[in-house]
């Protein structure tokens, strides 16, 4: 491939503007994911988590571009998906949460890694797909636009992550912006779609807006369940305790 010929070619120009726009609409998502998976990270540990998260996400990215068109057509893989960043969502909102009280040891920075490059290589599908349609066929677009979102990631990721470290109500948004990722996957998955003889466009927005909401009901649950569990104290403790359970006069029962 001629790099040169196509330098000034404007089908070039307006693709190469179009692959910086998709970047930067449609990594928000996965920024969210990313800034949510290390915020519990030390400082030290938490840009590392982040390039090498993002890293290693857009490297699968790249991999996963030749297989992604087939895949999005096989029925439950998108359901499948959508399940998973549920409980990433659940997960990471958990985690981050301002009221939670017992989870503030941060994770460990494979376990942030982990966390991202599955996220992310569950959500990017749509990402993915539009680069290689807006590349052309292009394997210097495309391979350019999957590069792009590094930066973007990796900016946008700890930009969050410090506003989420300010103002911890903000992690109430991310984990409702996953929770509308995932209903909506759910929701265009092949096989809900013609289970339910293609629902209208309503229909989509009430489950993502029924997932976004989930997800943070589910967490606060989680928490409360937790903290209801945290609280419960054993009566007598033998081996903490010389109590004789036969000594009458020990016996707390007035």
């Amino acid at each position: 491939m001629d790099i040169g010929n196509f330098i000034f070619n404007w089908n070039f120009i307006v693709a190469f503007f179009s692959i910086i726009l998709i970047d930067l609409v449609l990594s928000g998502d996965n920024a969210v994911v990313i800034a949510m998976a290390v915020r519990t990270l030390s400082p030290k540990q938490r840009l590392k988590g982040i390039i090498l998260g993002a890293g290693a996400a857009i490297i699968l990215r790249v991999i996963l571009t030749f297989f992604a068109a087939q895949l999005l057509n096989i029925g439950l893989v998108k359901l499948f998906g959508g399940v998973l960043i549920t409980w990433i969502a659940i997960k990471l909102f958990i985690e981050g949460a301002p009221e939670d009280k017992f989870h503030k040891t941060a994770k460990t920075l494979k376990q942030a890694i982990v966390t991202i490059m599955i996220a992310d290589l569950t959500m990017s599908t749509d990402n993915i797909l539009a680069v290689a349609g807006a590349s052309k066929g292009n394997l210097f677009l495309l391979l350019f636009g999957l590069g792009l979102s590094i930066p973007f990631l990796v900016f946008t990721s700890n930009f969050l992550a410090k506003l989420m470290d300010r103002f911890p109500i903000i992690t109430y948004i991310g984990a409702a912006i996953l929770g509308r990722v995932a209903g909506e996957m759910i929701i265009t998955d092949p096989y809900i779609v013609k289970l339910f003889n293609n629902p209208a466009h309503l229909t989509d927005y009430i489950i993502q807006g029924i997932f976004a909401i989930g997800v943070i009901i589910a967490g606060k649950c989680w928490l409360k369940a937790k903290s209801n569990k945290s609280k419960i104290k054993p009566v007598l403790s033998y081996e903490n305790e010389n109590i004789d359970p036969f000594n009458i006069k020990k016996w707390d029962i007035i």
